[in-house]
């Protein structure tokens, strides 16, 4: 997404981020914050729209967060962004990071990435707002994404 959120994203944010901070494992945390996370793999840092990370990676100095910290990753699409999440972001995310949300704003819908490996994602489910999304461990949670 870009920097700046249009207005009509900020309801979805809220209600991903109220119902991620009840199902995130101890010790982490539910952030919109922009901050990068280094990926090695990638040889640089992304800034996801949202994230749910180990609160203990931000205890170090210096401007980027250890990839490894994630539990969850989500991106909200947005016109100019939609190719990148889609794609760099998915490969990227995809050999690290337990789960991606992938939320289609324009489509209006939202994906679950799951079950990393070295050759990306494993699994994935997708469902149209209104609909409830499992997420899987380390999350064991349903999303209801009617507020969406």
């Amino acid at each position: 997404m870009s920097p700046w959120s249009k207005l009509r994203y900020i309801r979805s944010m809220r209600a991903l981020r109220r119902q991620l901070e009840d199902a995130a494992p101890r010790g982490h945390i539910v952030e919109t914050s922009p901050v990068l996370f280094q990926f090695p793999s990638a040889g640089r840092a992304y800034g996801p729209d949202l994230f749910v990370a180990d609160e203990a990676a931000f205890d170090a100095d210096g401007r980027h967060a250890d990839a490894a910290a994630l539990s969850l990753v989500a991106e909200f699409t947005s016109v100019s962004t939609k190719d990148a999440d889609w794609d760099e972001e998915l490969n990227v995310y995809g050999l690290i990071v337990p789960a991606y949300l992938v939320v289609d704003m324009q489509g209006s819908e939202i994906t679950c990435f799951s079950d990393p490996s070295p050759h990306g994602y494993r699994s994935r489910t997708t469902v149209s707002f209104g609909e409830d999304l499992r997420v899987p461990a380390p999350f064991d949670c349903t999303l209801d994404t009617s507020g969406f």
